[in-house]
């Protein structure tokens, strides 16, 4: 990316979202970065090389950016996006605002190339810019400014675009798109995929340092949280796609274990087990501290299947002695039927092998 404002006046940019019915003006959802979440500090013109993705999944409607760059918390201030109405990356010599302003401008029926042109010819400093949106149906426009600091370019694909500034070499985002475009999964791992690619391309110049991933459902649902689907950033570290990958991997199982806590809530057993599993097929015990596994058997306990549930409940205290302390607490919390079977888990879960 390159990634720091240029300060330019802008007025003419906020005259047109002013100029918006008064239903623009109204607050933007939880979902959307805002404005005010990008560093005052980036105000200094400083070179901030990225390569990011911007990208709509035709299948599920969902919308994405990734990005990775050499300069701290890059994660808040390039991604944007909200859910039906389309995602932005904005980076080089960043301005923030063009995340706000051009999801403003495509929910109120502007093409990803209509809404970035209108900011684009009103931004004194668009030479040093680099940005990239992708709307809710799926049209996608890039911008790479004049100055932005070479290596530097985009291509813009089907229902993505892959961007990049002051890179290794020329081979960055082409290499982007077409591991985009041959990956397999879902969004994130597609995006994913892209940045791994970027990197092992040669990646930024300087180096690593932050990256991040923000996917976000096709509509929204009147409950912001749950309309992120991923919402990830890696401020500082050694390899940071890959410690977003990792992440990524995780954010998926306790996923799942929060949808199993939501079945149980409903009555639904068997789906509630459906859900734990699926998490301890993403990720190791180790990776939990034992709290996937623990569950499993809490659930299984409680449904009265105490000799299936005791091995998940060893594997458990096999990582994290102290489940040990938290089982006779729950009979109070409804979580176990008596006190008694709290204590007959205890045991077992510390007998010898």
């Amino acid at each position: 990316m390159l990634t720091f404002c240029v300060r330019t006046p802008f007025f003419a940019l906020l005259a047109l979202v002013v100029a918006l019915p008064a239903a623009a003006q109204q607050a933007s959802s939880p979902t959307d970065r805002r404005a005010d979440d990008a560093p005052e500090a980036l105000s200094t013109r400083r070179p901030v090389a990225t390569y990011s993705i911007v990208a709509r999944d035709s299948a599920t409607g969902q919308l994405g950016v990734a990005v990775q760059s050499h300069w701290f918390s890059v994660g808040s201030i390039v991604p944007w996006a909200k859910p039906g109405v389309g995602a932005v990356a904005t980076q080089s010599f960043v301005d923030p605002r063009y995340g706000p302003l051009g999801l403003e401008l495509m929910q109120h029926g502007r093409t990803a190339e209509d809404a970035l042109k209108a900011l684009v010819t009103t931004d004194d400093g668009r030479a040093v810019r680099q940005v990239a949106m992708v709307d809710a149906n799926g049209n996608v426009a890039a911008h790479t400014g004049d100055n932005a600091i070479a290596a530097t370019g985009h291509h813009t694909g089907a229902q993505y675009s892959v961007q990049a500034n002051m890179m290794a070499n020329d081979d960055v985002w082409p290499a982007m798109a077409e591991a985009y475009e041959s990956a397999d999964g879902d969004l994130a791992s597609r995006l994913l995929a892209a940045l791994a690619a970027a990197q092992n391309a040669g990646g930024d110049i300087r180096g690593k340092q932050s990256a991040a991933l923000l996917v976000v459902r096709d509509s929204a649902t009147g409950q912001s949280w749950n309309d992120r689907l991923f919402d990830l950033r890696i401020q500082d570290h050694a390899t940071p796609v890959q410690e977003l990958t990792r992440l990524t991997r995780m954010q998926r199982a306790y996923r799942a274990l929060n949808e199993g806590d939501a079945a149980v809530t409903a009555g639904d057993i068997d789906a509630a087990m459906q859900s734990y599993r699926r998490a301890m097929d993403i990720v190791p015990d180790s990776a939990t501290n034992g709290e996937a596994p623990f569950w499993v058997g809490i659930t299984l306990a409680d449904q009265g299947r105490v000799d299936d549930a005791i091995p998940y409940l060893r594997r458990a205290y096999r990582q994290h002695e102290d489940w040990t302390r938290l089982v006779p607490r729950l009979p109070d919390a409804g979580l176990l039927q008596t006190e008694d079977l709290a204590q007959r888990l205890v045991e077992a879960m510390t007998e010898e092998q």
